[in-house]
C-alpha cells in the first residue's frame, strides 16, 4: 500500500497552526491564461494556500458566480490538458501548497492515474473533488493518491454523521474542509446558534487532521468567526466576484488584505 509522504499541505499545517486563509478560483476565469498569474498574485498577498477550480459542464454544487465562472472558463477554452499546460511552471512562481478542485467526471475522461500522475508532476498538493464517493475512493483510488503524494480533501457538513466524520479523519492525511451549510456555495455564511453548535460539536470531537471552513466566507467577520472554530477559512464565491471587476490584479492585494487583516472590520464586511 502507498503511503504518503509530508507535502506542502503537511508542512504548511505544521509551521501555521491557525488563521489560515485558503482561495479558490476557477482556472481559465475570468481570462484563460490568467491561471498561474493569479496564483502567484495571491501567494504574495498574504494567502496561505490555494484552490484551482478545473470547470466543468455540470458543476451541482456550485452556487450562481462559480456556476458562471466555469461556463466563462469553459468558452475561453479552458479544459483539463490545457490546465496542466498552465501549471507546468507553476513552482518556478508560487511555493505555496495548491489544490485543485472539481468533479469527478473530467477525471475519470482523463484516466485518473494519469490525472494524478500530471498533478504531481506540476507541484499539486491535494485534490478536493465533493462528488467521488467514500468507498470509491478508499476501494479504488486510495493508492493511487498516495502514490503521486496528492492529498485526499473530504467534505463534512452539518448533516454528516459523528461515524462517518470519524471514517473520514481516519481516511484523511491533510485537512478536512467543513462546509458552513448544506447549501450550495455562494451562501453567506449565517452564524446562528445551530452553526455555532455544529462548529462547536466538530471542534470538541479532536479530530487528529486540522479543519477548515469554507462556502459563505465572504468578509472579514465571516473568516475571524470561521477562525474562532477551526484552523481558517476558505474564499471560493466572494473571491470569484471579485475577479469581475476589470483592475482585479491591481485590487487583489487589497482583496486579501480586508479579509486578513481589515483596517476597520464590519458585520457587514468591505464590499468589493
Amino acid at each position: 500500500m502507498a503511503t504518503l509522504t509530508a507535502n506542502r499541505l503537511n508542512q504548511v499545517f505544521d509551521t501555521k497552526k491557525d488563521n489560515l486563509l485558503s482561495i479558490y478560483y476557477t482556472a481559465g476565469y475570468p481570462e484563460l491564461h490568467a491561471t498561474v498569474d493569479i496564483a502567484e498574485a495571491l501567494e504574495q498577498a498574504g494567502a496561505d494556500f490555494l484552490e484551482i477550480g478545473f470547470p466543468y459542464s455540470d458543476p451541482v454544487a456550485d452556487g450562481p458566480t462559480i456556476q458562471h465562472s466555469s461556463q466563462m472558463a469553459l468558452e475561453n477554452g479552458m479544459n483539463v490538458n490545457l490546465l496542466f499546460e498552465q501549471l507546468a511552471d507553476l513552482r518556478q512562481r508560487v511555493s505555496i501548497p495548491v489544490l485543485l478542485m472539481g468533479y469527478v467526471n473530467p477525471m475519470v475522461q482523463y484516466g485518473i492515474e494519469r490525472f494524478c500522475a500530471k498533478a504531481e508532476e506540476v507541484g499539486v498538493d491535494g485534490l478536493i473533488v465533493p462528488d467521488l464517493p467514500m468507498y470509491e475512493y478508499e476501494a479504488m483510488y486510495k493508492d493511487v493518491f498516495a502514490r503521486h503524494n496528492l492529498s485526499n480533501i473530504f467534505l463534512v457538513t452539518p448533516q454528516t454523521s459523528e461515524a462517518r466524520i470519524r471514517k473520514i479523519d481516519e481516511l484523511s492525511n491533510s485537512f478536512i474542509y467543513l462546509l458552513s451549510s448544506s447549501s450550495i456555495t455562494g451562501k453567506n455564511l449565517q452564524v446562528s446558534d445551530i452553526t455555532e453548535l455544529y462548529f462547536k460539536r466538530i471542534k470538541d470531537m479532536q479530530l487528529k487532521n486540522p479543519t477548515m471552513i469554507g462556502f459563505g466566507i465572504s468578509d472579514a467577520a465571516a473568516y475571524q468567526k470561521a477562525c474562532a472554530y477551526a484552523n481558517g477559512a476558505i474564499v471560493g464565491s466572494a473571491f470569484v466576484k471579485f475577479l469581475g471587476n476589470e483592475d482585479y490584479m491591481d485590487r487583489l492585494p487589497e482583496f486579501v488584505k480586508e479579509i486578513k487583516h481589515p483596517s476597520q472590520p464590519s458585520p457587514e464586511g468591505r464590499a468589493f
